[in-house]
């Protein structure tokens, strides 16, 4: 029995582990659970999963928690300290990273540094301290299993072939709602038509990420950092079936490619199970009524997101957590209405050309540098 700790239970890739323990109560036992300010979910999950400890953010959600809870057998704690505690708790066998934005950052390399089996689902841990994550990784000999669907496709493809076999990693991306269409349709695209993706059931902020193509950005440079390859042998294609959701081309002219529904249950399931697989996570692919895989490259002069993001991991240092932080604040502006779809990428450029780049040798400078951006970027949004 794999004991697990589920670090942002209540959202989107949180609620999915669950389903998926659910379902496995022979296999997986919920140890912890932390999450944001949704404590009327939090609260339905404890009564469902009993787990021994649960950490929120903020004192209010931990007073509400603390009177729900009274007389119950939980270990209840509150504040960033808190979760990092519940993230390195020495009882955990697989910790799911599934907080949302640079929040994760933190609570990630704490069950990192405590040597733990992370399935990791937040890329933003990755992007703005990814150096720093894989050498915490191999110092405590922690074992990184990726949860997005594309890095999970490559980590099965590349298995354990030499890296010098490996000519590139074809990263695929649905293109979001808005694929294929041109910059003068996008002027006047409202937050509610960006939330429609066609393909995926996702939170807010990553769902706009996807309708501007920072998402496949972000999961670029995660990728260079989970797998070691540079930003030249990283490349995006779009697929708007979304069925193979990554492929590995390898040296010889020959590809291989993870094909399924897309569904985030079957990475998180072989994230939870790895080495192993569960039988029956999600349902079996109909190939008969299957008409068409279509691929094509992303247009990058409509959506620039994606050449940002690029930009950003050839720059290096603190590049990418000011990419990364100004892309949270211009998607909460557009979310709250304050700048249109089409000034996302604006704003972050403008961020990114006013930065000095610095080594990201620290965590202080890296937090240094997000706290600068998202200043700058709110300074843009104003002006």
């Amino acid at each position: 029995m794999k004991q697990i700790v589920i670090l942002g239970s209540t959202g989107s890739i949180g609620r999915s582990t669950l389903d998926v323990v659910s379902v496995f109560p022979d296999k997986f036992s919920v140890l912890g659970l932390t999450a944001g300010s949704n404590t009327e979910l939090l609260l339905s999950q404890i009564k469902k999963f009993s787990p021994k400890f649960v950490a929120v953010p903020q004192q209010g959600s931990y007073e509400i928690l603390k009177k729900e809870l009274t007389g119950q057998k939980i270990e209840l704690l509150c504040g960033v300290d808190g979760i990092n505690a519940v993230a390195a708790l020495s009882e955990a066998d697989v910790v799911i990273s599934a907080i949302v934005g640079s929040a994760g950052l933190l609570p990630t390399l704490s069950a990192i540094k405590a040597g733990k089996t992370v399935g990791i689902a937040n890329k933003e841990t990755l992007v703005m301290a990814g150096d720093i994550v894989m050498s915490e990784a191999k110092r405590s000999g922690s074992v990184l299993i990726p949860v997005d669907s594309e890095h999970s496709a490559v980590f099965q493809c590349l298995g354990n072939y030499e890296k010098r076999s490996v000519q590139k990693l074809v990263l695929t991306a649905s293109g979001g709602p808005f694929a294929g269409r041109g910059k003068n349709e996008l002027e006047k695209v409202t937050p509610e038509d960006a939330l429609k993706h066609p393909n995926w059931s996702m939170g807010r902020k990553i769902s706009i990420d996807s309708a501007t193509l920072m998402n496949k950005g972000l999961e670029v440079i995660e990728a260079h950092h989970l797998f070691g390859f540079p930003a030249e042998k990283v490349d995006v294609l779009i697929h708007s079936q979304s069925i193979i959701h990554s492929m590995v081309e390898f040296v010889d002219g020959t590809f291989i490619a993870q094909l399924s529904r897309p569904d985030m249950k079957a990475p998180i399931a072989y994230a939870l199970s790895y080495p192993d697989r569960l039988e029956s996570v999600i349902p079996k692919m109909d190939w008969e009524t299957l008409q068409s895989l279509t691929f094509r490259k992303p247009d990058m002069e409509t959506f620039p997101c994606l050449g940002l993001a690029y930009d950003a991991l050839r720059d290096g240092g603190t590049m990418p957590a000011v990419l990364n932080a100004a892309n949270e604040v211009a998607v909460q502006a557009f979310l709250d209405r304050g700048i249109g779809f089409m000034e996302i990428p604006v704003i972050i450029k403008k961020v990114m050309d006013a930065h000095a780049v610095k080594p990201a040798s620290d965590l202080d400078g890296i937090i240094e540098a997000d706290a600068w951006a998202r200043k700058n970027a709110a300074k843009e949004i104003k002006s």
